[in-house]
């Protein structure tokens, strides 16, 4: 399959729009709870994970999948407790982590980074395939830039900004008395992650911000990831090194004068066939890291 077919069918599974989204069969998807530390919980259904805190003042989320999965969502979240869903937090601003924003901004308050608001209330176009803004209902109304903190359930959960990473409006939600992270996208297990260049993404910031990340993270921390399974802090760091590795091997032929096609027909270390069995397969990465490069280059 070629390269450009590659990343439409991965932007159309991670950027579904609502007329998209409509298409797809989710009356088979399933929502799995899973209890992560104290009263944080993980729930799983189809899109990004999304980070669920339960208590006395009711509840708070942090992403929300596709709106057609938003009364699923609902039910999973009363068999949790039976509080008000009060705040959803979004990680960034792709459809598959802030669909059933249209659904929950009606009676909840969602916050986010200045620039997922932006891109919700914009037409975006990624890997070919355009969004086009988001409803009223399904914006933030809360914003922040640098960080955020809301006091809730009995600790601080604290949102803060890690630029141009996966996009340009990254949020890594920290429930600080539950020793939690929610990471969002800057961290998946699937393989190889998506980062989103035309959405102000970038390689080399992804691997800073995860480093800063990794440096406060205490050994026992858990973690949520963007997509896949609760995971530890070695699991992080293991993807962290991914990223340190794969870049410095793309970077060394680059300097060395060797073009695009050249580094793709090189590839990667076979330790990382595994990583490139997924949406964004070796080649694609390979892309990635050289057109990241490039762009912070100024080529």
């Amino acid at each position: 399959m070629k390269l450009k077919s590659l990343l439409t069918l991965f932007a159309l599974s991670l950027l579904s729009s609502l007329a998209f989204a409509q298409g797809q069969d989710f009356s088979k998807v399933e929502m799995k709870a899973t209890k992560v530390a104290g009263n944080i919980y993980m729930l799983e259904g189809s899109g990004g994970n999304i980070g669920v805190s339960v208590g006395p003042d009711g509840i708070l989320i942090v992403d929300d999948q596709f709106a057609p999965l938003a009364d699923k969502i609902k039910a999973a979240l009363k068999q949790l407790g039976e509080g008000k869903l009060k705040f959803v937090i979004n990680t960034h601003w792709h459809g598959d982590h802030t669909g059933s924003n249209v659904v929950f901004g009606a009676d909840s308050t969602i916050i986010a980074h200045d620039n997922v608001r932006k891109r919700l209330n914009s037409t975006n176009t990624v890997a070919g395939q355009t969004t086009q803004p988001a409803p009223k209902v399904a914006l933030p109304i809360i914003t922040f830039g640098e960080s955020l903190s809301v006091h809730f359930n009995g600790e601080e959960i604290k949102a803060i900004h890690y630029p141009n990473g996966h996009t340009d409006g990254d949020g890594v939600i920290y429930f600080t008395g539950a020793n939690v992270v929610h990471m969002g996208d800057d961290f998946v297990t699937y393989g190889f992650p998506f980062v989103d260049l035309a959405s102000g993404g970038s390689v080399e910031g992804m691997t800073k911000n995860i480093g800063n990340v990794i440096a406060k993270l205490p050994a026992d921390v858990k973690i949520i990831p963007g997509h896949g399974p609760l995971s530890t802090l070695d699991d992080l760091k293991k993807f962290h090194q991914m990223l340190v590795e794969t870049s410095d091997i793309v970077r060394k032929q680059m300097q060395a004068g060797k073009s695009l096609d050249e580094i793709k027909a090189a590839g990667l270390p076979a330790k990382y066939d595994a990583l490139g069995k997924g949406f964004i397969n070796t080649p694609i990465w390979i892309e990635t890291i050289f057109k990241s490069l490039s762009k912070s280059a100024g080529k």
